[in-house]
């Protein structure tokens, strides 16, 4: 039997023509960049916050604070910490530290009323940035991405074109709107080509 530990992860997007969207670097007329984030490590953290042991076992794995206010993150080094409702959260980090940080969590939870689980495989993520990216997803998006409603390091579980997504808001520091949406392979390539059909009247440019 093969050995598929050593095989790298393909993108769902892998297969498209990504440069074909894309305009120059600096063309004033792109106000939309788009990205597939390169594959990293993604687990399915629960337990209860209310649980101090749980809260400081995590907190000891991760050297974090999970973050227990609704709809919001925390990052510490390369993992981040979504909220994603009372007793969820998705972990992420790199692709070569998630099997060391699901074995720390594993054993700091030893004994405890908690799962932890390796989803890496299940969704990819979509960057979504610019001074028109907000535009973008209003399209197809019910929420308010004001930033003084969903500002940087908000989540939210919801819907962009009818697809089910968790969208994480960041900020590059010089103001400038980044999503990160999270959204299941199945879903990836229809996603990709409505959010670049939507910003096509803004230019939209693909990093790669």
């Amino acid at each position: 039997m093969a050995d598929i530990a050593g095989i790298d992860r393909c993108s769902p997007l892998a297969h498209l023509d990504l440069e074909a969207y894309a305009q120059a670097d600096g063309d004033e007329r792109t106000g939309v960049r788009m990205a597939e984030r390169r594959p990293g490590g993604r687990i399915t953290l629960r337990g209860d916050p209310g649980d101090r042991a749980f809260m400081a076992a995590v907190g000891q794995a991760l050297d974090m604070v999970l973050p227990a206010d609704p709809n919001t993150s925390a990052e510490a080094g390369e993992a981040t910490a979504l909220w994603l409702g009372p007793n969820e959260w998705l972990l992420t980090t790199g692709a070569d530290t998630v099997s060391a940080v699901l074995e720390k969590l594993k054993e700091a939870l030893a004994g405890q009323a908690a799962a932890v689980v390796d989803v890496s495989d299940a969704a990819t993520v979509i960057s979504l940035s610019g001074p028109r990216a907000c535009d973008v997803l209003a399209k197809g998006c019910s929420l308010d991405l004001h930033p003084t409603i969903f500002g940087p390091g908000r989540v939210a579980q919801t819907l962009v074109a009818q697809a089910d997504v968790i969208l994480h808001r960041i900020d590059d520091g010089a103001g400038e709107a980044i999503f990160d949406i999270h959204v299941r392979r199945s879903f990836a390539e229809y996603l990709w080509q409505w959010l670049a059909d939507a910003a096509l009247e803004y230019g939209v440019g693909v990093d790669r």
